[in-house]
């Protein structure tokens, strides 16, 4: 297993996609400060929202064809897809369920083609997933580890949208033995910073729960995922990993944890019923979510702990974390603005010093990548 730390000439060109995410900024801007890191590209629809030195954006959305050219004219080696959205309803910029799974699983499509183009230089792949593959029901394991299969068919949009991500991962996988494929299973994200329902249901003076039910939960802080993408990054670590803080907590502990009230209100029947009403109060519990507050769920971090990465915060402390850090300010929206595709990527192509140092030793094949002229038709 080696790192960069291992190989002075380990240094990696990186594509980042949905740089203007949570996760890819943070990712971004934590990978600028590895000085093993030659370049970072960062692709999104958006712009960024995080300040960053050295990472160069281009705006462009998961566009196979010009993520493509992208990733050829800079010579990457390591794409890192953070794009993936698993909460349904704290989706980013008020997008619609469609647009959610368009995101997920069509765009996963369109980055795993961009990567397998013939002569790709990638050569490692790391994709942010969800426990939520699991699923939740009544007879789960106490821990689920890697090496076990889904039990049931996916219940909710997001189960599905993460079983049909990973399956296209899975198949690119197999396709393509020489690239290093990387999925981390995270378990809820919990922080001061980021938006989810969790986060939006334990900032309520009085937590409501599923009557008759107190179910288990693991959390990740939101420091620990960043850095567990990282250190997947410049390790050479193929294969499924869960990740989640150390411990189980009940979700009646959780509530207390937080200096809150439990409210035991919603029936264990006719809960989607019950949610109309939890709605007029501003308070929204996608479909996912609500199957985790009768059952919970439970992941085994074994495997990932073995790779040498450390937990800066265990589930308990990820819950005091947010304790101390959780802030209610309203989330601000953002303005979309039109843009055009093409001429970011040409600019890019045109101008990047990272593509300009990419073009020695190159072929007439991607040489032809720069030569602005359309092609001529037969």
């Amino acid at each position: 297993m080696r790192s960069m730390a291992d190989d002075p000439k380990g240094a990696r060109r990186v594509l980042v996609t949905g740089l203007s995410t949570y996760w890819g900024g943070r990712l971004a801007a934590a990978l600028e400060s590895n000085p093993g890191i030659e370049a970072i590209i960062g692709v999104d629809s958006r712009e960024p929202t995080r300040e960053l030195a050295r990472t160069e954006y281009v705006k462009v959305g998961a566009e196979h064809r010009l993520i493509e050219k992208i990733v050829r004219a800079a010579r990457i080696d390591t794409v890192v897809d953070t794009r993936l959205m698993v909460d349904s309803v704290r989706g980013p910029d008020g997008r619609r369920p469609e647009q959610i799974h368009e995101n997920n699983v069509i765009g996963t499509l369109n980055i795993l083609a961009a990567c397998s183009a013939s002569g790709s230089p990638v050569r490692k792949l790391v994709f942010k997933s969800s426990a939520h593959w699991y699923g939740c029901a009544q007879d789960d394991p106490a821990y689920f580890t890697e090496e076990m299969s889904r039990r049931y068919e996916p219940e909710t949009r997001v189960e599905r949208d993460v079983v049909e991500a990973e399956a296209a991962v899975a198949e690119f996988r197999d396709q393509r033995p020489n690239v290093t494929v990387s999925v981390l299973r995270f378990a809820n994200v919990l922080g001061a910073e980021v938006d989810t329902s969790h986060v939006q249901l334990f900032g309520m003076p009085a937590v409501p729960m599923i009557a008759g039910f107190d179910p288990r939960y693991q959390f990740v802080d939101e420091i620990d995922v960043v850095h567990a993408l990282e250190h997947v990054v410049v390790r050479d670590l193929p294969g499924i990993y869960n990740v989640a803080g150390d411990g189980v907590l009940t979700l009646s502990e959780v509530i207390s944890l937080l200096g809150k009230r439990p409210l035991p209100v919603i029936p264990p029947w006719g809960t989607s019923i019950a949610m109309a009403g939890f709605r007029r109060i501003g308070l929204t519990l996608p479909s996912e979510m609500v199957k985790q507050l009768r059952f919970g769920r439970g992941i085994d971090n074994r495997s990932f702990k073995a790779t040498g990465f450390h937990f800066r915060y265990t589930s308990r402390e990820t819950v005091l974390h947010l304790r101390d850090r959780l802030r209610l300010d309203p989330v601000a929206e953002r303005r979309e603005t039109e843009y055009s595709y093409e001429p970011a990527v040409e600019d890019f192509l045109r101008h990047s010093p990272h593509v300009d140092r990419s073009r020695k030793d190159m072929g007439r094949e991607d040489a032809a990548l720069f030569d602005p002229s359309p092609p001529v038709q037969d």
